[in-house]
């Protein structure tokens, strides 16, 4: 029996800058998408009407429509059994987007574990010093100052207030 892959829907779209855009799938993941690179393989002749996203002001036209990005300014031409066809806007699905897109890092991601990595050294600890106490283990700790593991607030505020002596402030700008 084989298992069923969930892909993350796309939620936001970040930016778009040229023929790049930045989108924030279901999981909370932001993802940078280079189309040119995507066109590039699909090996567009000029006559598809998809090589109009080649056109920078036709490619910032992008939407969001039903969890996927989308082009209604590009039409496709759906043929059906009855050798009629239909028109549809263009779009690509949040599968082939995770496929071929690349985590977008932000400086928010990794300053959390360099913060705290520069406040435990500033006291003068180690990492195991920090998880002691603070309630939780070396590796954790390690984890988080290298950027490969998330850390919910709750747990930050401990280690910041009860392990380092210090008070944590989160802002949103």
């Amino acid at each position: 029996m084989s298992k069923a892959v969930k892909i993350p829907q796309i939620v936001k779209i970040n930016w778009v800058q040229e023929l790049s855009l930045s989108v924030m799938f279901g999981n909370g993941e932001s993802r940078i998408i280079d189309f040119r690179s995507l066109l590039r393989k699909l090996n567009l002749t000029p006559e598809s009407p998809i090589a109009m996203l080649y056109a920078t002001d036709e490619f910032q036209q992008v939407k969001i429509a039903n969890n996927t990005l989308s082009w209604s300014n590009i039409e496709q031409k759906i043929p059906l059994r009855n050798h009629s066809t239909i028109k549809v806007p263009f779009e690509i699905g949040a599968d082939i987007l995770l496929k071929c897109s690349k985590k977008e890092v932000c400086e928010q991601d990794l300053t959390v574990g360099r913060m705290l990595q520069k406040a435990r050294m500033k006291n003068g600890l180690t990492q195991q010093d920090l998880a002691v106490m603070s309630g939780t283990t070396r590796s954790y700790i390690s984890r988080i100052e290298n950027d490969k593991s998330d850390i919910e607030i709750g747990t930050l505020r401990r280690i910041v207030e009860t392990g380092l002596g210090k008070k944590l402030n989160i802002s949103i700008k």
